[in-house]
């Protein structure tokens, strides 16, 4: 399986409680972000979510479709939501929220594999394909997320790199994301 760690961060000019609100109704994300096309509730959780399965059909700039099942699996509002992924795609999802005066950092760290056989086959080549095709879903949700709460998108940071397994995600620290890696 090939393996990727990706790693986007928004800085939006909104309150922390309403972007929180956005990121936490996973249902419509579609509404804003145009890579994610379809998700479909499975399962609804307990009373903070925990438990809740998402099914994700997304698509990005290249011409093929990805589905995976998403259970969210920790929440602590309005600060982190963590999902771990099965399907076509397989791994761990978590935003990181933290208010800076009248910016809400949003920070996304996606450890995932994938599990398509063809897409393994030609990981080796086309990862830099791979990773530019995630790099565009995340720059068009990061516009859509600001559009969708009527909040200027202050800067957007995409990064990319090889898998990293057992590699801890990135956190935020006081003094904002950690871009360590």
């Amino acid at each position: 399986m090939a393996e990727y760690h990706f790693v986007t961060t928004y800085e939006i000019q909104a309150p922390l409680e309403m972007v929180w609100k956005a990121i936490r109704d996973f249902r419509h994300y579609p509404a804003w972000s145009r890579g994610i096309f379809t998700a479909s509730e499975l399962e609804p959780g307990d009373v903070d979510g925990v438990g809740a399965k998402v099914r994700y059909k997304i698509k990005g700039r290249l011409p093929f479709t990805l589905a995976f099942d998403a259970t969210i699996t920790r929440v602590d509002p309005p600060r982190i939501l963590q999902l771990q992924a099965e399907g076509e795609l397989e791994g761990v999802g978590r935003w990181a929220l933290q208010q800076r005066e009248k910016i809400t950092i949003v920070q996304y760290t996606w450890d995932v594999r994938t599990n398509k056989p063809w897409m393994n086959f030609v990981a080796p080549l086309a990862r830099p394909l791979f990773e530019w095709n995630h790099d565009g879903v995340m720059q068009e949700a990061g516009q859509g997320l600001a559009r969708f709460l009527d909040a200027p998108l202050v800067a957007i940071q995409v990064k990319s790199r090889p898998g990293l397994r057992g590699r801890p995600t990135g956190q935020l620290s006081s003094k904002g994301v950690d871009e360590s890696r």
